[in-house]
C-alpha cells in the first residue's frame, strides 16, 4: 500500500491529470468531439450489429437529469481518484457511523481477487435474485455509465436516483471531510453512497466486489456473511506486494470471524495465506477443486454448457452465456458462495433447485467481458488489463471462435504490465493495431507501439492513436481476405478502452 498523502496531495483537476475528470469518470463524458459524429451512424462501425446488448445505462435522456448526473459526477471528481490510496478505513467508518451503519442492515457477501471479481458478483446476483431475495450489488470500475456501479435487483440505479442518494448522504460527506485530516475519496464516498441505497430499498442481501486489495478498501466496514476470493495474480504490484503471497495477505482482510470463504484455485503461496487467515478467524472454507469446482463444460451455441459440483451435489447441464473456462470457474465459485449463504454444505446436504440455478446461469450477462457487439467481421470486446487476464481471454477466443485472422485492438494504462500483456496475445493476433483511450492515466499510443513492436515485430503493428480510427483499421484488416473469411477484432487493454469502443461501435 502507498504512504499516507501528504498535504500537498489533496487533488485539483487542474493541476493533477492523473486524478482528472477523464480517469474518474464514465468514457462517454470525455470521450473525442468526434464521437458523436460516429455514432450518429457510422456505417463502417456500427452496421451489422452483434447479438442484444447487456443492460449498460447510457447518459440520461433527460436533459436536467443529465445535468444533475454531470454535477454530481464533477463534484466527485475533484477527490482523489481510485489509484491513490491510504491505508485505512478510518475515513469511511467515520461517514457509516453518521449515516447509522447502514451496511449493517442487511447481509452481505465479499468478492476479492485479481481477476474474475465483476462476473461473479454478477453470477451471485443472479443467483440469489432467481431465489426471490431482494438484491444490491456495488461493482467497480463501470463499463460507460457511473451509474453501473450500484445496481438494485440486477440493474443499474437510474440517474434520477444516484443524484438523490447523492445529495441525500453530501450533508454527512462534509461532516467528515471537515472531521478528518484528509477528505473522502471518490471510491470511498461511492461505497457510502451504494451502502445507504441498499439500506433504503431495503435488500435482503449485498453482493459487494471490493476496489483494490481487501484490508484497506473501502468496503471492508462490512463483516461479509461469505468471502469469496477469485483467482489472485500479479496486479497493482505497487501497491498490494509482489508476489501472489503477499497480494494474497492484503485480499485476506475480508476474511471475517466465522465467516465462511469461498477459494478459486490459487497460487500455492497465496492459498496458504488465506488459508491461515481462515484458521485464525474460525471461518469455514470451500476450495475450488475439493469442496466444489467444474466437473465438464463444452462449447455451446452463444456460451458454454456446464456440470457443475457444488457443496451439496452436482448441477447438470447449466447453460452460460459467457465464452471461456475462466467464466465456467467463475460460475462454480458462484454457485458455491450462494450455497453458502444459504447453508448448503454441512448445515444442509441437499443442494439448491437445479432449475431455478439453471434459469439463473442463463441469464446472466457481463458487459465487456467476452461480449460480441458486431458481425460481419465479428468484434468482441473484453476488458483483460494484465498478464493473467489476457493469457484467459487469448484462450477463450481460441475455443469460442474460429477466426481465421484475428486482429487485436489494444489501448492500455500506463501503470500496467503492457509487456507481459501482449505477449500473452502474441500467438494468436495476427495483427495488432495499438492506441489509446481518453482517460490520462493511458500509456501513449507511440510509446505502446514501439513495446508491441518488440513483441510481435514492425510488420504486425499498426499505430492508430485515436481509438475511433483503430477501429476502422481493425475492422478493414479483418475484411482484407472478404466478407465470409472468418476474421475477427478484438479489443482489449482496459475498460475505459472497452467501455468507449462499445460506445463507438452503437452498444451504449
Amino acid at each position: 500500500m502507498s504512504d499516507n498523502p501528504g498535504e500537498n496531495d489533496q487533488p485539483d483537476p487542474a493541476d493533477d491529470p492523473t486524478d482528472s475528470f477523464e480517469e474518474i469518470i464514465a468514457a462517454e463524458t470525455t470521450r473525442d468531439p468526434d464521437l458523436a459524429v460516429i455514432e450518429a451512424g457510422s456505417r463502417t462501425l456500427r452496421t451489422q450489429g452483434g447479438p442484444p446488448q447487456a443492460d449498460v445505462p447510457g447518459r440520461p435522456e433527460d436533459p436536467e437529469v443529465d445535468k444533475a448526473l454531470r454535477e454530481v459526477e464533477a463534484e466527485l471528481a475533484t477527490r482523489w481518484g481510485e489509484t491513490k490510496l491510504e491505508p485505512s478505513v478510518a475515513r469511511i467508518a467515520a461517514l457509516m457511523d453518521v449515516l447509522g451503519d447502514p451496511q449493517r442492515s442487511y447481509p452481505s457477501i465479499h468478492i476479492t481477487g485479481t481477476n474474475g471479481k465483476t462476473s461473479t458478483a454478477r453470477m451471485i446476483e443472479a443467483l440469489l435474485g432467481a431465489f426471490e431475495l431482494r438484491t444490491g450489488r456495488y461493482t467497480s470500475p463501470h463499463v460507460q455509465s457511473i451509474t453501473e456501479r450500484i445496481s438494485l435487483d440486477g440493474a443499474a440505479i437510474s440517474a434520477e436516483r444516484f443524484v438523490e442518494t447523492y445529495q441525500d448522504i453530501k450533508p454527512y460527506v462534509e461532516m467528515v471531510d471537515a472531521q478528518q485530516e484528509y477528505r473522502l475519496s471518490f471510491f470511498e464516498v461511492l461505497t457510502g453512497m451504494a451502502y445507504a441505497a441498499f439500506a433504503d430499498a431495503p435488500v435482503d442481501v449485498a453482493v459487494v466486489e471490493v476496489g483494490m486489495g481487501g484490508s484497506w478498501d473501502a468496503t471492508n466496514v462490512i463483516d461479509g456473511d461469505v468471502a469469496v476470493v477469485t483467482p489472485i495474480d500479479l496486479d497493482h504490484t505497487d501497491r498490494l506486494g509482489e508476489t501472489p503471497g503477499e497480494i494474497a495477505t492484503e485480499k485476506a482482510g475480508i476474511v471475517k470471524q466465522d465467516a465462511t470463504v469461498i477459494l478459486a484455485q490459487q497460487p500455492v503461496d497465496a492459498a496458504q495465506v488465506l488459508l491461515k487467515k481462515a484458521v485464525d478467524v474460525n471461518a469455514t472454507v470451500a476450495r475450488e477443486g475439493l469442496e466444489f469446482g467444474v466437473v465438464s463444460r463444452q462449447v455451446a451455441v452463444g456460451g458454454q454448457l456446464m456440470t457443475l459440483r457444488g457443496l451439496g451435489g452436482e448441477y447438470p447441464e447449466v447453460y452460460l452465456p459467457l465464452h471461456g473456462a475462466h467464466q465456467a470457474h467463475n460460475a462454480a465459485v458462484a454457485l458455491a458462495a450462494v450455497e453458502a449463504f444459504f447453508g448448503v454444505g454441512a448445515q444442509r446436504p441437499e443442494p439448491l433447485e437445479v432449475d431455478t440455478v439453471r434459469k439463473a446461469f442463463a441469464a446472466v450477462a457481463s458487459p465487456g467481458r467476452m461480449e460480441v457487439v458486431r458481425r460481419s467481421p465479428t468484434v468482441v470486446l473484453d476488458a483483460a488489463h494484465n498478464p493473467a487476464g489476457a493469457r484467459v481471454t487469448a484462450e477463450a477466443v481460441g475455443e469460442a471462435f474460429e477466426f481465421s485472422r484475428l486482429i487485436g485492438v489494444v489501448g492500455a494504462s500506463g501503470d500496467k504490465n503492457v509487456r507481459g500483456f501482449l505477449e500473452a496475445f502474441e500467438p494468436v493476433f495476427a495483427e495488432v493495431v495499438v492506441t489509446q483511450n481518453s482517460s490520462h492515466r493511458a500509456m501513449d499510443a507511440d510509446e505502446l507501439a514501439g513495446i508491441a513492436v518488440e513483441v510481435f515485430g514492425e510488420d504486425r503493428v499498426q499505430v492508430e492513436p485515436r481509438l475511433p480510427d483503430a477501429l476502422e483499421a481493425a475492422i478493414t484488416l479483418a475484411e482484407e481476405e472478404g466478407e465470409f473469411s472468418g476474421g475477427g477484432v478484438l479489443v482489449t487493454g482496459s475498460v475505459i478502452t472497452v467501455g468507449e469502443a462499445r460506445l463507438l461501435l452503437g452498444r451504449g
